[in-house]
């Protein structure tokens, strides 16, 4: 799998280069708006890379120059037209399994928003534990534009990053939000200058790429379950999975390494 293309289709591309898994949404020409099987092929690649013991990390991001726009209009229009209920539904809960399913990976998951984020588009971004922006980058909740309700769990994840005000804001006006107002928000947690925005976030991917991946693992684990839970119930989990990392080969490493004034080697054990 390192240093090679998945080939299983072209709208949804898959590399793995020094443990990180470069997911390309690719239909350049759109924006990269979702069509066809793309929301399928898009999931199947994050569970290839989330189940490949040589990743450490994910990013995901688009071709050209935009990150993803959502659904493929022209289709919602043919749909429309055809009265076809079942096949929007079934594209309703392809998205839903790809939320799904980057919410289990074990892996940190990096959105790389190189460009326009909008409906579906912004929802996976949001989806992904941070969010890294070029400052041409933007992103909306702009479901409403067409008369249709927000998905892919940006009812759950966007009132978490921005509060319940400033969700219902961005969600009723569906409006763009430029790079930096969306970094002033928390959409974004960091926004680089377009010319060294793809430099930066492979530093980043493979600075988290050589981190422990036990103790990411389990503080990614930790955190989601924050969400729900009460001060009592996290401190315990705090405690349990402190212990895990304590015992691992890890922990015993970055000791050493601190102590033998080295950079660290982390295995994940």
């Amino acid at each position: 799998m390192s240093g090679r293309a998945s080939k299983s289709a072209e709208t949804v591309l898959l590399r793995v280069e020094h443990g990180v898994a470069w997911i390309t949404l690719n239909r350049p020409d759109r924006l990269n708006a979702f069509a066809g099987d793309m929301r399928d092929r898009l999931h199947d690649a994050i569970d290839a890379a989330a189940s490949s013991p040589e990743v450490r990390v994910l990013v995901i991001t688009g071709a050209g120059r935009g990150f993803c726009t959502g659904a493929d209009v022209e289709v919602m229009s043919d749909l429309l037209q055809r009265g076809d209920d079942e096949t929007f539904q079934t594209l309703v809960q392809a998205g839903m399994r790809v939320v799904q399913r980057l919410r289990s990976v074990e892996q940190p998951v990096i959105a790389a928003v190189n460009g326009p984020a909008a409906g579906a588009g912004a929802s996976l971004a949001l989806a992904c534990d941070f969010r890294v922006a070029s400052e041409r980058a933007s992103i909306g909740i702009t479901f409403n534009r067409i008369g249709l309700h927000p998905d892919w769990g940006v009812t759950w994840t966007l009132p978490r990053l921005v509060g319940a005000g400033r969700a219902a804001e961005l969600v009723m006006s569906g409006r763009m939000v430029e790079a930096r107002e969306a970094e002033r928000m928390g959409l974004f947690e960091r926004v680089l200058a377009e010319d060294w925005f793809e430099d930066e976030v492979k530093k980043l991917a493979r600075d988290l790429a050589a981190k422990p991946p036990l103790a990411l693992r389990l503080a990614r684990r930790t955190l989601a379950a924050s969400l729900d839970s009460d001060l009592h119930t996290m401190l315990a989990a705090e405690r349990d999975q402190q212990m895990r990392c304590f015992r691992s080969a890890d922990a015993r490493e970055g000791i050493a390494a601190f102590n033998e004034k080295r950079n660290p080697v982390f295995r994940g054990e």
